[in-house]
């Protein structure tokens, strides 16, 4: 299955766009839950792992303290370098169908999502 489209309710994403904002210059990490049907993922809700550490340039967490939970879609991250771009590091520990990334200045025109081969999907507040 192709990603198309990653759709988010508009108050949540502004939800994480501010916490990464306020959290700057460190980066921050969510889990996404929510469901996927035809190439169209449709986020719910973010969730912080616990053990999960915001730091300068990185941001960690324990696969063994992560839920087991099958509503989990994807990854959420910030960049606080400004590029949205994802490195290779984060291209290896890609979770779930997609990764979003919120980069500086932590707006609606610095959020990207990407599918598990790197491709862009189109995100989508709704």
């Amino acid at each position: 299955m192709r990603l198309l489209e990653v759709r988010f309710p508009r108050d949540l994403l502004e939800g994480l766009l501010q916490v990464a904002k306020e959290n700057h210059p460190r980066e921050v990490f969510f889990l996404l839950r929510g469901s996927t049907k035809r190439g169209v993922v449709s986020v719910e809700e973010f969730l912080l792992p616990p053990t999960t550490t915001f730091g300068l340039g990185f941001s960690s967490f324990s696969l063994y303290s992560m839920p087991i939970d099958l509503s989990i879609v994807g990854t959420v991250h910030s960049h606080p370098s400004g590029s949205a771009r994802p490195s290779i590091r984060d291209m290896h520990s890609f979770l779930g169908v997609v990764m979003v990334i919120v980069a500086y200045p932590y707006d609606m025109r610095s959020v990207a999502a990407y599918d598990r081969e790197g491709r862009p999907v189109k995100v989508e507040a709704v």
